[in-house]
């Protein structure tokens, strides 16, 4: 029997998960079950209330899908400083941070330097970045006062959600101006560690903050809140000497010298690029954040609101990618203007979303230009969105909804993608018996690059023999949307290696070709382009889970799953090989008539095809992105939250991925190639204690993490593995003025343990903040 079954046999013996940091769930949602609930229930239904799991309103046990909700409390009393930090405590999430602003978050699968499967949501506005698919964490507009909870759905989503909500969604709640009235002044200021690394030389480095935020209630209809805030850091140390030479584990019996990393299966072995000292170096930098963000709130005398929001977020710094880092200039910034109306589970609503920057790459030059690899975009979105629900029968709660979606780009890697058009609609039936409950629901999507419109189907088969006990099984399918990059990618970039001498080859030609030779060495280019033909990439999900509280203080949640991908959307490197021999279905990109694309003469292009001589690597002319086979990952989660008293709360999670599983391909499939398959870390385990006095506030955790196999950047020798690591953090404050004064000290990593959460990644240290927050 497999470890991913074992894990799940031994659960109920185990127990971790986010509690006063956050609370389990394991789902099923409706405006609420036809029987009368009890008053302990109706309690509970106030502490934890989740909109995300079907866009309408839930209890946390009740939810049709595997959720954590990161609370206020916690927000209150983390050390975390970025949405990084927070969300690493919750089970089943795979974090890195690269940089000093490069946070990429994704759960149950491996994580990148540019995450695509994750969506993020603010208030349900999307904050995915239709262009390329990823999401920069820094352009949220809201200080972290002014956010009420996080709901993350760990699990697809797309039966709700449409495309994009692959792996799971994090949805940013904010409180509304009646929640919180009040004024609030929060600074901000610290040290981070730098004692080793490119930056070892300049010593601490230092960031800073401040936030503002002002919400009034000046009539019984009317509600505003108004905020904005600045946050600037020192870059982090870049990693020196080289990346570590390692034998690919994905390979049987793998040929390679870990000391000279001569062999054909040798990972690592490249120079960091640390700084401007050499080929293939960049400088480090840091970052700069400035935001802002307001809200209306119409209160009708009929019991609709209308809710008018408009925000700016901008940010500055390294963007890390897998054609190397970029460097999001300043001036680089989101805005978006949002208006929605609500009765009842009534819900209409339209946003635009005006996303603008500059980022030239710090290491690729533009082979027609000679100057850097430019990546300037500007993308407009316009969103408009219905929703409902209703009590029918006594028996069903019934949602229902739809949107419209256009996008337009003006992005200097793809010339040739303008606009883009999407429809959806959704609809899920909640079945309550007695003791069962069966939601069954689907969405079908119409995307202007997709040939074919996509379904999405969701079965969610619910026991609850107590109503404080739930066991859930589950089905969903989701799918991404091939992204405007994806599939009119079009950029030509000198291949990120040493340029290639050809000179030893001339004793073994004849005397025409070795004329051929050039006599310098040749710098090899790489035509990059997008694949206008791709499909969606599809995920079908299968989970077994547990959610269940005991004495109304302690949640155990625990949960089992298997996610089976296809159609993976890879960026991929057309090179020979028992995959690719000819280049790959539909690209025949090895004849003498693309050596243009190489810098080396047609007819020795055509030799050296034939020959494929020892020690000399064969030019790849063509990276390119591909629908590749299914592959499967499973996993099992596991998670306790106890609250002793009102004040004081512990927690403790464990998430176990097992080894990503290539499958078989169809006969129209490409084999998902073993190069391509990053290893996510096997074990992460949190455990973590809170407490929030009137006089004291604070907590402590633990995150631990295993090592990892990063493949996503550059090419095999800029692979290899991240060291496990262990996090200790700590907060700790005190209340002045009946609670409106609040000093507190932060800190992550305070054994100063050296952690790079990606191979290609900044080197992270101890840091130490502190914080005086004022409310009037």
């Amino acid at each position: 029997m497999k470890l991913w079954v074992v894990a799940a046999c031994l659960a109920l013996a185990c127990f971790a998960g986010p509690a006063g940091f956050a609370q389990e769930a394991t789902p099923s949602p409706s405006p609420a079950p036809p029987a009368e609930p009890t008053d302990e229930e109706t309690i509970k239904r106030e502490e934890v209330v989740v909109v995300t799991a079907s866009k309408v309103e839930s209890t946390i046990i009740n939810a049709p899908a595997t959720m954590t909700v990161v609370t206020t409390e916690a927000l209150q009393t983390a050390p975390s400083q970025n949405f990084g930090d927070l969300m690493r405590n919750v089970p089943g999430m795979n974090v890195i941070q690269t940089s000093a602003r490069d946070v990429n978050i994704t759960s149950r699968q491996s994580t990148s330097t540019l995450a695509t499967s994750q969506l993020v949501l603010l208030d349900g506005r999307s904050m995915y970045l239709d262009f390329f698919g990823l999401v920069l964490w820094d352009l949220v507009p809201n200080n972290a006062a002014d956010i009420k909870q996080i709901e993350v759905v760990r699990g697809p989503a797309s039966a709700v959600w449409g495309a994009n909500a692959l792996s799971g969604v994090v949805n940013i709640i904010t409180k509304t101006p009646r929640e919180a009235p009040g004024s609030s002044v929060t600074l901000t200021g610290g040290l981070f560690n730098r004692d080793e690394g490119s930056r070892e030389e300049e010593g601490t480095g230092n960031a800073w903050g401040g936030s503002a935020s002002i919400a009034r209630a000046p009539s019984d209809t009317l509600s505003f809140r108004v905020s904005g805030g600045y946050f600037d850091s020192e870059p982090f140390s870049r990693p020196v000497g080289r990346v570590p030479i390692i034998a690919d584990p994905r390979v049987d019996n793998p040929v390679c010298n870990v000391t000279t990393g001569a062999g054909a299966n040798c990972l690592g072995g490249a120079p960091y690029p640390a700084d401007r000292q050499g080929v293939n170096a960049f400088e480090n930098d840091g970052t700069s954040q400035p935001k802002i963000d307001g809200r209306l709130d119409h209160d009708l005398s009929n019991g609709a609101r209308i809710t008018y929001q408009a925000g700016y977020a901008g940010s500055e710094g390294i963007v890390h990618t897998g054609i190397g880092p970029f460097q999001l200039e300043d001036g680089a910034y989101m805005a978006y203007g949002k208006i929605g109306f609500s009765k009842g589970a009534l819900r209409v609503g339209a946003f635009a979303n005006f996303l603008d920057a500059e980022a030239p790459n710090l290491l690729l030059t533009d082979p027609t230009t000679l100057e850097p690899v430019a990546l300037n975009f500007t993308t407009q979105t316009y969103d408009f969105e219905v929703g409902h629900s209703m009590v029918v029968g006594g028996h069903h709660v019934l949602s229902y909804g739809g949107n419209v979606r256009r996008n337009n780009f003006d992005i200097t890697l793809t010339p040739n993608a303008e606009d883009r058009t999407e429809l959806g609609a959704y609809f899920q039936d909640e079945i309550f018996w007695d003791k069962f409950r069966l939601a069954i629901g689907g969405r079908v999507d119409k995307f202007g690059n997709i040939e074919d419109p996509v379904f999405s189907p969701r079965v969610t088969a619910m026991f609850k023999p107590h109503a404080e006990h739930s066991f859930r099984a589950s089905y969903n399918k989701a799918f991404r949307s091939p992204s405007a990059v994806n599939n009119y990618l079009d950029q030509k970039i000198f291949a990120p290696v040493a340029p290639i001498d050809l000179r030893p080859l001339i004793p073994l030609l004849p005397p025409p070709l070795a004329a051929l030779v050039p006599r310098q060495p040749v710098r090899l280019i790489v035509n990059n382009v997008g694949n206008p033909d791709l499909k969606e990439e599809s995920l079908t999900a299968y989970e077994l889970a547990y959610t269940g509280t005991f004495g109304g203080r302690t949640t155990l949640g625990l949960a089992v799953y298997q996610n089976d991908t296809e159609d993976n959307i890879n960026f991929t490197t057309i090179t020979p090989s028992a995959d690719f021999p000819q280049g790959g279905p539909g690209f025949d990109v090895y004849t003498p008539a693309n050596s243009a694309e190489t810098g080396i003469p047609g007819p020795l292009y055509a030799v050296l095809l034939q020959l494929r001589i020892p020690g000399f690597p064969l030019p790849r002319t063509v990276s390119t992105y591909l629908n590749l086979g299914p592959t499967r990952q499973r996993g099992f989660e596991a998670s306790i939250d106890h609250r002793f008293n009102d004040t004081f709360s512990a927690n403790a999670n464990y998430s176990f991925q097992d080894t990503p599983e290539i499958l078989e391909p169809e006969e129209d499939e490409i084999r998902f190639p073993v190069s391509e398959l990053a290893l996510p870390a096997k074990n992460r385990f949190n455990l973590g204690v809170s407490w929030n006095h009137p006089r004291f506030l604070g907590s402590a955790s633990i995150n631990f993490v295993d090592e990892a196999l990063w493949v996503d950047v550059l090419t095999a020798p800029f692979h290899g593995f991240t060291d496990s690591y262990t996090m200790l953090n700590a907060a700790f404050g005190m209340k002045f003025v009946d609670g409106k004064v609040v000093a507190t000290i932060k800190g992550t990593n305070l054994t100063n343990e050296t952690i790079q959460q990606h191979v290609y990644g900044d080197v992270i240290k101890r840091s130490v903040f502190g914080e005086l927050r004022f409310q009037f």
